[in-house]
């Protein structure tokens, strides 16, 4: 049985360590969106639809399963904008809605429609999508890897528990703190680097099975 990816969301303060709050700018757009002006969820889906895509891309693996959830994700943001408390930021939040709606899509995808894909066959659709997800603001992750190794590390993140894989994408890949990583998943800082470190060993040993090895030596 998966385990759930995120914990009690009581604990959120008392785990995590992290200040929560909302900042000014995060305050500004929320006014807008909750007194329902167009330019406030214009500027909410300019910021926040790429990243979030990118996150639930690799939780996933599949560039039409990502499309819908991130548009299940900012209909969530957009129902649930008045019961926001403010008690972690903006972003954290979207990417906890993120990351639930991934583990519900993959849950359900499981159980009703599992199959095979190849990856031959959509090896041009992982190449597209990855192209999406990048944004200007690209990571250290990203910037060192050219297209090629890019891809199987993403075929080798599929691979690994998801719990474990989440972890990893949140740090090295969305570029995240620690902090905010524990707030988002609502556990112990110490949890979170429990998951990255064994996160990175299953990457490195997927990647070890692979014929560009090397990848793995590069990773450590």
């Amino acid at each position: 049985m998966a385990q759930p990816l995120l914990g009690n969301s009581g604990a959120l303060s008392i785990l995590a360590g992290a200040q929560t709050g909302v900042s000014e700018e995060d305050a500004r757009i929320l006014r807008g969106l909750r007194a329902g002006i167009e330019d406030a969820y214009e500027e909410l889906i300019a910021r926040y639809e790429q990243p979030v895509y990118g996150l639930v891309y690799r939780l996933l693996g599949s560039q039409p399963d990502a499309c819908d959830v991130v548009q299940e994700v900012f209909l969530k943001v957009f129902r649930a904008v008045n019961s926001f408390r403010g008690q972690s930021s903006l972003r954290t939040w979207i990417y906890r809605i993120a990351i639930n709606e991934a583990h519900n899509h993959r849950r359900w995808f499981v159980r009703h429609c599992r199959h095979e894909v190849s990856f031959e066959s959509d090896h041009e659709e992982r190449g597209h999508s990855l192209e999406y997800a990048l944004d200007p603001g690209r990571s250290p992750f990203d910037q060192a890897l050219d297209n090629e190794n890019r891809t199987l590390i993403e075929r080798a993140l599929t691979r690994i528990n998801p719990v474990f894989r989440t972890a990893v994408v949140l740090r090295d890949i969305q570029n995240l703190s620690y902090e905010e990583i524990a707030e988002i998943l609502q556990v112990s800082l110490g949890t979170v680097k429990s998951r990255i470190l064994r996160g990175r060993e299953a990457l490195r040993r997927e990647l070890t099975q692979q014929p560009g090895a090397g990848l793995a030596e590069a990773m450590a």
